[in-house]
């Protein structure tokens, strides 16, 4: 039995943005989820943002351009809400290392959590490759990291 943080959203708490959650309904996740110790933890809460809360979305790059201080993440109302992200990263890596957790399960194309697309920071709804600021975080901590699509990828 493997350690693993998932995104509370996927678990069913009502923590995004829009104050629902994005609970996964496949046999695939909840054999996953039975067979592993599963710390549920959402960076953005741990970061400090409020339950609803204003959009928001990488702009001028990815997850590593915010980590490297070349981007920013901004609220669809203009608030540039980086810092938040930034220290919710940096909870969910302690979260982890404190927890000898290997593995993250992590919403797909959040600024936080996607592991593959993230949106492009112009709030048209269009996906780009890039990962959000805690998957590229952990990834570069040495933590493996999936979305809820691509749960084989962990190889646990």
């Amino acid at each position: 039995m493997a350690k693993v943080l998932v995104s509370s959203c996927l678990l069913g708490c009502k923590v995004r943005y829009d104050g629902n959650n994005l609970e996964v309904k496949s046999s695939e996740f909840d054999e996953f989820i039975q067979s592993n110790d599963i710390t549920p933890f959402c960076p953005e809460v741990a970061g400090g943002l409020p339950i609803p809360r204003i959009p928001a979305e990488i702009c001028g790059g990815t997850g590593d351009d915010v980590l490297n201080g070349s981007a920013k993440i901004f609220g669809k109302d203009g608030r540039d809400v980086t810092k938040a992200f930034l220290d919710g990263a940096e909870l969910t890596l302690k979260t982890c290392l404190d927890n000898k957790i290997e593995y993250a399960v992590l919403t797909e194309s959040s600024p936080s959590c996607g592991s593959s697309s993230i949106y492009n920071g112009k709030f048209e709804g269009v996906k780009v490759s890039g990962k959000g600021v805690t998957c590229s975080l952990l990834e570069n901590n040495g933590i493996k990291v999936t979305s809820q699509h691509e749960l084989a990828k962990l190889k646990i």
